[in-house]
């Protein structure tokens, strides 16, 4: 990860002298974009940035657009020299400055989003349940997070239909990471839960994607990087509030062992869904964890993320989250976290009338209602949360980048990982 600090007045280190930075705008969604372009046009090396006048959350937005803007991931044996540090002169640099601990939340934040697009963008030859839950541990448990990783055996005596019956065509078998922040001194009253769609790789089992559609499709666990990401974020800021983050992580592959259109899947808690297409596997999971969370972990609110729907990308975009949410306060909150962290959100209505779609001749509903597919998505998802306040973010969109932009390199961006932590933040 590319390494930002205040230079201090002695720091002879930089590779040539200070380049200035100037007309950055007022806005840190456009500070972070600006500093992402700015990155890609670094030498390799150390390099040095003066930015007189820049401040407080336009400081932090700066750091964090340098270091995502810089972000490189791959596996070239000879990869393109890279840009490793940026010294930035017109800062305070004393020890406990406004100015350094702006540039180190930057870090922090950034460095967290780094891990997301890490997670990923990682391939699917590698990225199995498993090792995803292995992960989680080896990066939240140093920080003080509790990190369960619950097995296919377990998942089976627990009644977690859906996520085995989408992991049935894998070789490599389902997991439910549930990784928790409990600090001394939370108010009992509060539990947040982040439930993340955590699909390693998605074929679409026996309705399978063409070529073309499945080439990205080791980042359809992107909902599950980001509610991790949020939460190493939230614990290393020791952020005041209990949160548990929940990702149910399966592949979606095709073999004799898969599931199919017809069956019959019960979730946790007893609901069933008919499947209609195997392709729609991401609410089948997400109904299992959203059900468990609110049966086991007695949540006060509950977001859930996920790479959900094609319709979301036509609706809005590669830039813009969908939001869907049972509570007016709830839906306001990760509207002002999103402008806050640069990664937007548009709420859209779930209308009743669109509910008669999901019915099922033999199951309580059927997972493949037809348009508008988001929409009937997410009235999909609702019966699971029982009344619990809740949002559903459907971030196809976001959740990649076909090509560098601002600070969004090319593949998994991590949308997600900054808005969940900075409405934890605003929460606590």
């Amino acid at each position: 990860m590319l390494d930002v600090r205040a230079a201090a007045r002695d720091d002879v280190r930089a590779a040539a002298a200070p380049e200035p930075v100037t007309d950055l705008p007022d806005d840190p969604t456009a500070v972070r974009a600006a500093a992402g372009v700015r990155a890609r046009s670094l030498p390799a090396g150390t390099s040095a940035l003066t930015v007189n006048g820049l401040a407080g959350s336009r400081l932090t937005a700066f750091v964090e657009g340098l270091v995502l803007g810089g972000y490189r991931f791959g596996y070239a044996t000879d990869p393109a020299p890279a840009p490793t540090r940026v010294d930035l002169h017109g800062v305070d640099g004393t020890a406990g400055s406004a100015d350094v601990a702006a540039i180190e939340r930057g870090l922090a934040s950034a460095a967290a989003t780094s891990w997301a697009r890490d997670l990923a963008n990682t391939p699917a030859g590698t990225k199995t349940p498993d090792w995803l839950a292995r992960q989680a541990a080896a990066e939240l448990e140093p920080r003080g997070v509790t990190v369960d990783v619950h097995d296919e055996h377990w998942l089976a005596e627990q009644g977690f239909g859906g996520v085995l019956a989408v992991g049935a065509g894998s070789a490599s078998p389902p997991r439910l990471i549930e990784a928790s922040w409990r600090p001394r001194g939370a108010a009992a009253a509060t539990h947040l839960v982040l439930v993340g769609k955590g699909i390693t790789f998605d074929t679409g089992g026996v309705n399978r994607k063409l070529g073309d559609g499945m080439r990205t499709m080791h980042t359809d666990m992107s909902g599950g990087a980001a509610v991790l990401a949020a939460l190493r974020t939230i614990a290393e800021r020791r952020l005041p509030v209990r949160v548990t983050a929940l990702v149910p992580a399966a592949e979606n592959a095709l073999s004799g062992s898969s599931y199919r259109p017809g069956d019959v899947v019960r979730h946790y808690g007893g609901r069933t869904s008919e499947i209609r297409n195997t392709d729609a596997e991401g609410r089948i999971v997400l109904g299992d964890a959203l059900a468990y969370a609110v049966a086991r972990l007695r949540p006060t609110a509950i977001v859930d993320v996920a790479t959900l729907t094609g319709a979301m990308k036509i609706a809005l975009g590669l830039r813009t989250g969908g939001l869907f949410a049972t509570s007016d306060a709830l839906a306001d909150e990760l509207l002002a976290a999103g402008t806050g962290s640069g990664e937007p959100l548009w709420r859209l209505p779930m209308p009743v009338e669109y509910a008669s779609s999901l019915r099922s001749d033999v199951a309580d509903a059927n997972n493949a209602p037809g348009n508008p597919g988001a929409i009937t998505a997410a009235l999909f998802l609702e019966p699971f949360v029982r009344g619990v306040p809740w949002a559903h973010l459907d971030i196809a969109g976001p959740a990649r980048a076909p090509r560098d932009d601002g600070m969004f390199g090319k593949g998994g961006t991590g949308f997600g990982a900054r808005l969940l932590s900075t409405w934890v933040e605003a929460r606590a």
